[in-house]
């Protein structure tokens, strides 16, 4: 059973579970918490656990107007207000570490740790900000298994896990994703940003990661030197499910 709170006009749905260094996994477009089950198990031990459905997604509600990356971060920042938590780590996945790093920025006290799992810190090339326009117009006339289809075989080389997350995105709604969509599109180019960062850096990528090429890890750690890069061979963009010993691992640093 989530546990819930309303912020914004929002409700705000989340999982809770474990002990220890507080730790906030943000599931990717167009997801929800319940890629992080298996990860979940091998890290509450090591740490408090508390694992939102992002606005739209899965158990939480959106609402009908724009909003942005530092919107979605202030979304994670009442969900700790709510909990008593001055500050915790973060893990993003995908669009995940867009918010985790939107986070950093606009709450730089609140944030002891950073992992982008398959994500990146650049923002969108003006092509790619235009197809993420045109992918919200065409879910907003045939709904969110047009999103679905396109991305199924890209998200990940392993059937299983395709078999899980197609219907799960299926089941998204069309105002999150469409919401989310925009709000990646527009998000901001932090490398300069993270360049900066001081707290712990973990970086976990998949090699065959068809959606975000390895080399934008590559570039991060270049970046911050003292980061700590995992790459996952023969992984695609999914590594929470791929390889969920090996990730847990790689979150393990963040303690």
């Amino acid at each position: 059973m989530m546990k819930k709170l309303t912020h914004a006009g929002i409700d705000l749905a989340y999982d809770r579970r474990g002990s220890g260094t507080p730790l906030v996994l943000i599931h990717g477009y167009p997801l929800d918490h319940s890629i992080w089950n298996e990860v979940a198990g091998l890290l509450e031990n090591d740490f408090d656990l508390i694992i939102p459905d992002v606005r739209g997604f899965g158990e939480s509600t959106t609402v009908d107007k724009p909003y942005t990356m530092t919107d979605l971060a202030g979304d994670m920042a009442a969900i700790l207000d709510s909990l008593g938590l001055e500050k915790a780590a973060f893990a993003g996945h995908s669009m995940g570490g867009y918010v985790a790093l939107a986070f950093a920025k606009a709450f730089p006290d609140r944030i002891s740790g950073l992992s982008l799992l398959a994500s990146q810190v650049a923002g969108d090339a003006p092509d790619r900000k235009e197809g993420r326009y045109k992918t919200a117009a065409e879910v907003a006339e045939k709904g969110v298994q047009i999103a679905a289809a396109a991305m199924t075989d890209k998200l990940s080389p392993n059937q299983h896990v395709r078999d899980i997350i197609r219907p799960l995105m299926g089941k998204q709604s069309v105002a999150g994703v469409m919401g989310t969509l925009k709000a990646m599109a527009e998000r901001e180019d932090l490398p300069s940003f993270l360049a900066s960062f001081t707290h712990p850096l973990v970086l976990v990528h998949g090699t065959a990661d068809e959606l975000i090429p390895p080399d934008r890890a590559r570039e991060v750690k270049a970046l911050v030197p003292s980061a700590h890069l995992v790459e996952l061979a023969g992984v695609g963009h999914m590594p929470m499910m791929e390889q969920p010993q090996q990730t847990a691992e790689a979150l393990k640093l963040l303690k």
